[in-house]
């Protein structure tokens, strides 16, 4: 397992981080997995004991039994080698304050997800989402509090726009606060419009990128092809939504085939390439078994030809490419489908 460092900080992360969606299986949680303690478990030491040193939760998984899980499987055990983030902003009750970044909702949950990890501190806090109603002054200063009472380390964002990150930024630098060491995005093979602004952003920026659903909830797998059952299984998916489902079938194809040059799994492809990226840091991946997770650990070992990556990203190319007034001077190097927009001063 290599390790890299998490954006502008010094905090080294392992390539692979592992995901706990599938923990507990409660509300509409329950479709991701169902993982009950005593699995839980013998997955967490799978993943330890294969290097992987960061578990990524969320208070809103299962309603917090995501949490209690991992915190109760840990149990102190191997504590001081495993890294712990998680997240706030989703609802979590029915009162007018249960949900939003505003210091209320920040400390209170901050606290109540501690309790549930059975820890003193969370190593990684992201903010969840955008909210457009909290100032940012505000969320920014609760989880300055936060940091100097000692409960979090390190602070992060998920699924935000480049213009939402670069005022946060802005607002960090001008107060004194913390900045984002990290933004936890959704990016494959697939999905590449995070390459418009999100990964230069974090080049330029000096953020770690976490990748979610890194194998499209498992489309980019190979276990699913353009037979009618897959077909009635794309038909659903709305997250991470498919808009294209003829390219998306180009690209497993390819996926298998290089898998089948190198003797692995399609999945273990678009994990590789995904560790080829500009500012990737680690990759979120979740199981539903042991075997699941043996497979994606392996891809952390795989490398990728340049012709490998060359036919992938022929495939994969985004459609539609900035204009060049957006583009400024630019980067020597190609940068996959969107190496015209990574631009310098």
């Amino acid at each position: 397992m290599d390790y890299r460092l998490l954006g502008r900080s010094g905090l080294k992360i392992s390539t692979l981080t592992m995901g706990t969606m599938t923990f507990g299986g409660s509300g509409n949680f329950a479709k991701v997995g169902s993982t009950g303690l005593d699995e839980a478990r013998r997955q967490i030491d799978q993943c330890l004991d294969a290097g992987i040193n960061l578990i990524d939760t969320a208070n809103i998984y299962s309603a917090g039994q995501s949490e209690e899980i991992v915190g109760e499987a840990l149990g102190g055990k191997r504590k001081n080698d495993v890294l712990i983030s998680t997240k706030v902003r989703f609802r979590t009750g029915e009162g007018p304050n249960e949900e939003g970044l505003s210091r209320y909702h920040i400390i209170r949950e901050c606290e109540k997800s501690l309790k549930r990890l059975k820890t003193d501190v969370i190593d990684i806090y992201f903010l969840h989402q955008w909210d457009g109603l909290t100032p940012l002054e505000e969320t920014l200063a609760a989880l300055d509090t936060l940091v100097e009472q000692g409960k979090i380390r390190y602070i992060g964002c998920s699924n935000y726009s480049g213009w939402h990150i670069m005022k946060a930024l802005g607002i960090s630098e001008r107060e004194g606060h913390p900045r984002f060491i990290t933004q936890q995005i959704h990016y494959t093979v697939e999905a590449r419009e995070a390459e418009y602004e999100l990964l230069p952003i974090s080049v330029d920026q000096g953020l770690g990128i976490m990748v979610w659903s890194p194998i499209a909830g498992g489309l980019l797998s190979g276990k699913y092809s353009r037979d009618t059952e897959s077909a009635r299984q794309l038909a659903g998916w709305s997250e991470p939504p498919i808009r294209d489902a003829d390219r998306l079938w180009r690209i497993v194809d390819v996926l298998k085939t290089i898998g089948q040059e190198h003797n692995v799994s399609a999945a273990q492809v678009a994990l590789a390439w995904l560790l080829t990226r500009p500012a990737v840091t680690t990759l979120v991946v979740g199981a539903r078994n042991q075997e699941q997770f043996a497979d994606n650990i392996a891809a952390a070992s795989l490398k990728l030809s340049d012709e490998d990556l060359r036919r992938l990203d022929e495939v994969s190319r985004p459609p539609v490419l900035y204009p060049y007034w957006h583009q400024g001077q630019t980067a020597s190097g190609r940068f996959g489908g969107a190496d015209r927009v990574l631009a310098r001063d």
